[in-house]
């Protein structure tokens, strides 16, 4: 099991016993927006996705993780469009609950899985799409050296209008 440690969280590998967690998050309309997703999910689909979460991310092109705090999960932190040819992959976030979030989870989160990313995976660069209007997350990115690389024109529909998403790459340093 992959564990990754903090000063005061960890990521470690999903596990069978995260899908009540897995479950009010993937079923939270107000993070649909940055997850892409339009319909709620049964626990019996969420039990699935955990049965083949071990599968490796030269496989599935992905790795979920999730940001605990002593035993208790906090959110999520994804590495996605893993390409080893070109040494890229995308990050994304979310913490759960807003209490959870703007002191300092994400930022170690993201410190963690960069390290790993570079280190371990040996990528070269990360990238992250962030909606225009989430300012938290665009601090993040920032904070944690992202750099902008563009803008995507009204990239997502939502709540019946167009937003812009922000393009953010880390090229190792």
């Amino acid at each position: 099991m992959l564990s990754l440690v903090g000063k005061d969280i960890h990521l470690r590998a999903l596990e069978p016993e995260d899908l009540d967690f897995l479950y009010t998050l993937e079923n939270n309309p107000s993070v649909w927006e940055i997850s892409g997703t339009t319909t709620p999910y049964s626990k019996h689909v969420l039990k699935q996705y955990l049965e083949n979460a071990h599968r490796d991310i030269y496989d599935v092109k992905q790795l979920r993780l999730c940001i605990c705090k002593k035993d208790t999960v906090l959110g999520l932190i994804d590495l996605f469009d893993f390409d080893p040819q070109n040494h890229r992959a995308g990050i994304g976030i979310v913490v759960l609950e807003e209490n959870e979030r703007n002191n300092g989870i994400g930022t170690q989160a993201i410190a963690l899985l960069c390290d790993y990313a570079f280190t371990t995976l040996g990528l070269r660069q990360l990238f992250a799409n962030v909606v225009e209007d989430n300012a938290a997350s665009v601090h993040l990115f920032q904070k944690m050296g992202f750099l902008q690389a563009g803008i995507k024109k009204d990239w997502i529909f939502s709540n019946g209008s167009y937003k812009n998403e922000i393009l953010f790459q880390k090229i190792k340093p």
